[in-house]
């Protein structure tokens, strides 16, 4: 017989030190609307999480799309990316500009709704009947989403008379939404609410214009290619026209990494160090890799240093505060011979480069290693550092330039449904983690928490002293990953450790139709890096 979870979730709570707004049900995350029985396994979820903030951003998205059908039945409200610490959405409104009045209309809308805690409910129809209901109202979109799903039961969410169709748990009930901030954007909003780093309280706005810039871009690419929805992606897959997709979208990036090329040939008296960095799986190798080859074109002849020759020795190596050697630290590296040696190449001296023994831990120095360069030969640094300025602190900043590269997703699930960039970056690690360094998908999961945070504190922070930002996510990458993932991710059984996060990514890949053209992938693509069979390669 099938319970009630909410009556559960109100004998549990006091037990709890934040808010319970989802539970795992035999581990899987779900809403507390989701009928249980007797038999499930329950765990619940918290608000001061990673997955509560999450599931907590995504009801406030909610609110304020309900808020703009209430205002403006013929308004459009589109998820498009995270940026200044907050989710921006694009708004359109017929025929009317997006300006700060309609903003703090649509807030006041919002505070509203919370004050009157109306409830956000849960009904779980026939997949027919959720086709048919957003049909009758042209939602085009969602009809296209919902017809590629194989269920025959679909989850739709109600908040008075508007409703939507959302890829997750949402809160039952809007008096708790009030955590939030609305910021006027062009034609739009930026959406701010707390997270896990913040304990509770509003992300303070950051301006980040450099990494807006690629955002749009990025979206910017989505339109050439007529590829805004993995509804497009799955059709184009079905019409056969995926090669070319697949060479457009090549053909786009290898279009930017000659523009950066051009740039550094064109300032080349000045520029004397490339400096590349990006967080993990953003394709910094294959990047750098490309880059010279397009500097050779420009009749320049880059040499490449790896900053991994310059960690000191493991006994010196900082700890983490797990007690762990912090690899990931700045304080890892001999950053003083680092200058020391950039300096004394630039200057046209012979240096000597360590190289760094990873089965030791300790640097060697070999009679082979000497170094020296000409004027014709700038030096690419490829390193997570690469943006700090701290890294190269003795050398003028203008001899350098600073390159930052991250895989920002062009596509969304649909229009109110997006497509995190760490999804897909997590599907490139967990695939080449497999490919070539033998490593199971619970490795990758248990390691990607850290990595995200070492991301945080070494690299975010750095990303607008970027002099370029460049976006290696390929439109059509997400097919091509789901290939390889999916077996890896299924192998992780039910009462396992790592399967919520399993399920999590496989319930998103549901909506992917995964694609075979894997010849048509050039091998000097960015995606070679992970699935096999790149030029830059052995």
């Amino acid at each position: 017989m099938e319970k009630n979870l909410i009556a559960m979730v109100s004998e549990a709570q006091a037990s709890y030190q934040s808010q319970i707004v989802a539970a795992k049900i035999n581990g899987e995350i779900r809403d507390i609307q989701t009928p249980y029985t007797d038999t499930d396994t329950i765990d619940f979820i918290e608000l001061d999480s990673s997955v509560g903030w999450s599931i907590y951003r995504r009801s406030v998205l909610f609110l304020l799309i309900t808020a703009v059908d209430h205002l403006e039945k013929n308004a459009e409200v589109t998820a498009k990316f995270t940026v200044n610490k907050g989710l921006y959405c694009e708004i359109k409104r017929p025929n009317r500009a997006v300006d700060i009045h309609f903003i703090q209309e649509v807030e006041s809308k919002m505070r509203e709704m919370i004050a009157a805690n109306l409830p956000i409910i849960k009904r779980s129809i026939p997949r027919q009947d959720a086709i048919e209901l957003f049909r009758k109202q042209g939602r085009v979109g969602k009809v296209n989403l919902i017809s590629a799903l194989q269920q025959p039961i679909i989850s739709i969410y109600t908040c008075e008379d508007y409703v939507d169709y959302l890829y997750g748990p949402m809160l039952h009930e809007t008096k708790d939404l009030g955590l939030f901030a609305l910021d006027h954007e062009s034609d739009g909003v930026l959406i701010r609410t707390p997270d896990e780093r913040t304990n509770g309280r509003i992300r303070e706005r950051v301006n980040q214009p450099k990494f807006g810039s690629i955002l749009a871009e990025s979206k910017a690419w989505a339109d050439i290619l007529e590829c805004r929805f993995i509804s497009d992606l799955n059709r184009l897959n079905k019409e056969n026209a995926i090669g070319e997709l697949i060479r457009i979208s090549e053909g786009l990036q290898e279009k930017r990494i000659a523009q950066i090329a051009d740039h550094i040939s064109a300032h080349r008296e000045h520029i004397r160090l490339i400096l590349i960095a990006g967080p993990s799986s953003s394709g910094k190798t294959s990047f750098a890799q490309r880059l010279q080859v397009q500097l050779r074109v420009n009749g320049l002849h880059p040499i490449m240093i790896s900053l991994d020759d310059y960690f000191l020795n493991r006994e010196d190596t900082p700890l983490n505060e797990k007690g762990q050697y912090d690899y990931e630290s700045l304080e890892a590296l001999d950053t003083k011979l680092f200058n020391q040696n950039m300096i004394s190449l630039l200057a046209g001296h012979k240096v000597q480069i360590p190289r760094y023994n990873f089965i030791s831990g300790m640097r060697e120095w070999k009679e082979d290693a000497f170094l020296s360069i000409n004027d014709d030969q700038p030096i690419i640094i490829e390193g997570i550092h690469g943006l700090n300025e701290y890294l190269t602190k003795d050398i003028p900043r203008i001899n350098k330039y600073k390159i930052y590269i991250s895989a920002l997703t062009q596509l969304n699930i649909d229009a109110h449904n997006r497509i995190p960039t760490t999804e897909v970056r997590f599907l490139r690690r967990l695939v080449r983690d497999y490919q070539f360094r033998g490593a199971k998908a619970l490795k990758s999961i248990r390691q990607w928490p850290d990595v995200r945070e070492g991301e945080e504190k070494y690299i975010f922070p750095f990303q607008e002293d970027a002099d370029v930002l460049f976006n290696s996510a390929l439109i059509y990458e997400i097919g091509v990953l789901k290939k390889y993932a999916v077996p890896l991710l299924e192998e992780i059984k039910c009462g396992e450790e790592g399967y919520t996060e399993a399920r999590l990514i496989l319930r998103f890949l549901q909506y992917v139709d995964e694609i075979d053209a894997i010849d048509d992938i050039p091998n000097n693509s960015i995606l070679r890096e992970f699935i096999g069979k790149s030029v830059f390669f052995a």
